[in-house]
């Protein structure tokens, strides 16, 4: 595929939005930003991987942090910022690339070659899945489910001006638990072709 290309993903946990990511990286050959992220930052401002870690993707705690003149303490959002960052460096530097999570799809808006997608699924299929893969009882998959959905919900909230999940933020939702991991990123994948060729400049 010419020219370059951005493709953000959201996801429910359990829906496989990580592996429509992956698979769609591998086919298109661009990178795959992911944890990828946090290891560059990390080597740059020599701050350990695990420490980052334990911040990535997670809300401001008001309790536990103070804002000052404009400036915070809250180790969240310096590294929300650092990623967003890095994200627009990215982007500016003409790089093709498959970003996961990360508010994204609003901190990337304003570059015409990004596409977002938000990857839904049924509950069964969603814990199916989680159980399998973190070998846990149902009811523990769905806890697990709820809680990892509520934090990227209030993560993402905080900072975009958008709600998580929202079908008016994103370019493509779709429900993974209806026609696959394959079959979702090829819809991506098609949309994305379609877009790059501009086949819609005659239908306004």
């Amino acid at each position: 595929m010419d020219g370059q290309v951005i493709i953000s993903i959201g996801r429910e946990f359990g829906s496989g939005g990580h592996e429509v990511a992956e698979l769609i990286a591998q086919k298109l050959e661009i990178f795959l930003i992911d944890d990828k992220l946090l290891y560059d930052l990390a080597a740059e401002k020599k701050i350990p991987y695990e420490e980052m870690k334990k911040y990535d993707e997670r809300p401001k705690k008001p309790f536990l942090s103070r804002t000052v003149a404009g400036f915070t303490n809250a180790m969240e959002e310096h590294l929300a910022k650092m990623q967003f960052d890095y994200l627009r460096k990215m982007a500016d530097k003409g790089e093709s690339f498959v970003i996961v999570g990360r508010c994204s799809e609003f901190v990337l808006k304003d570059y015409p070659c990004m596409t977002s997608a938000f990857i839904s699924g049924d509950v069964k299929t969603k814990c199916e899945r989680v159980m399998k893969k973190y070998e846990l009882s149902a009811d523990e998959a769905k806890k697990l489910m709820k809680k990892k959905d509520a934090t990227r919900k209030a993560y993402h909230n905080y900072y975009c001006e958008g709600k998580w999940g929202d079908s008016r933020n994103y370019d493509l939702c779709i429900n993974s638990s209806t026609i696959g991991i394959e079959g979702t990123a090829g819809v991506i994948m098609a949309y994305v072709e379609s877009k790059a060729k501009g086949d819609n400049k005659g239908d306004k």
